[in-house]
């Protein structure tokens, strides 16, 4: 008979003793609604058969390294539950901060951009906590643009999407009051110390750029927000901390103004926000 202590060290070759039985705690309460204290008492010994054969499914897909989120199917995110799939970046948690940051910024908002859509999680968000304004969001993913359609019309809110290359983007003028984007920044010289469940499990289309050009992806859409952009528009990205200095650079040779770099919960430059004036446009 399984035990909570018995799966999570299953899990201990790929993770440490916490984050094991994080995840399997996780998993019980997600997919089997046990408590705490249910997983204390040893509820998991009174699973019928059906949910003990979806137990051991489940643990043998966590047991090749493969994201708790994609085997389960769900993510949380700034209070709500997104659906993710394996072609979906999961959403992270210094992304909350970015769209906590957008959202304190513009109240009443009317039109927003959100370029590299994945799962939703930026421009969904934004849907749900700035009634007011009009979302739309860009991928080059059909599977990413399905799941941000599916996860707009799962938590009530209006998203319009778009298949968009970011890097070939259409010829739009002062269109948007926000432009958002979390694009893909990591380059492939930083593989090696990233956890293999990430490498192997999650969309490297979403993640990485060339070690030559790491900003390949953030000259392309400022250019793009520049003159797309509103008088006063604001573009907020999601960074790599190793090229704060260089975004920043960027934008403002672009001609962009009112440049800010914030921290991230853990102390890393992770975001950048800039403002398109009366006089660059």
């Amino acid at each position: 008979m399984s035990t909570f202590r018995s799966l999570w060290q299953r899990l201990t070759p790929l993770y440490d003793d916490h984050e094991a039985a994080s995840i399997v705690r996780l998993m019980l309460e997600t997919r089997f609604t046990m408590t705490y204290t249910d997983i204390a008492c040893g509820a998991i010994g009174n699973l019928n058969d059906d949910d003990t054969r979806e137990l051991e499914a489940l643990m043998r897909r966590l047991e090749t390294g493969e994201p708790v989120q994609y085997a389960l199917g769900e993510a949380q995110f700034m209070g709500r539950t997104f659906r993710v799939e394996p072609g979906v970046l999961i959403p992270r948690p210094e992304t909350e901060e970015l769209c906590r940051w957008i959202i304190a910024e513009n109240k009443h908002t009317c039109d927003i951009l959100d370029i590299g859509c994945g799962s939703g999680c930026i421009s969904v968000t934004l849907a749900a906590e700035l009634p007011m304004a009009h979302i739309s969001a860009w991928d080059i993913s059909d599977t990413a643009l399905r799941v941000t359609t599916e996860n707009a019309y799962r938590l009530g809110t209006q998203v319009n999407t778009t298949k968009q290359n970011a890097l070939q983007p259409p010829t739009d003028e002062h269109r948007w009051d926000v432009i958002v984007s979390n694009p893909p920044y990591i380059c492939f010289r930083e593989k090696a110390d990233m956890e293999p469940n990430v490498l192997e499990h999650e969309p490297s289309l979403a993640l990485f750029v060339p070690d030559d050009d790491p900003l390949l992806f953030y000259r392309a859409i400022a250019q793009y927000a520049h003159r797309a952009l509103k008088s006063g528009g604001k573009l907020y990205f999601e960074i790599n901390p190793l090229y704060a200095q260089e975004t920043a650079q960027m934008l403002q040779t672009i001609g962009f103004e009112e440049i800010e770099t914030r921290h991230d919960e853990f102390g890393k430059q992770r975001m950048i926000r800039c403002q398109a004036t009366a006089a660059s446009l």
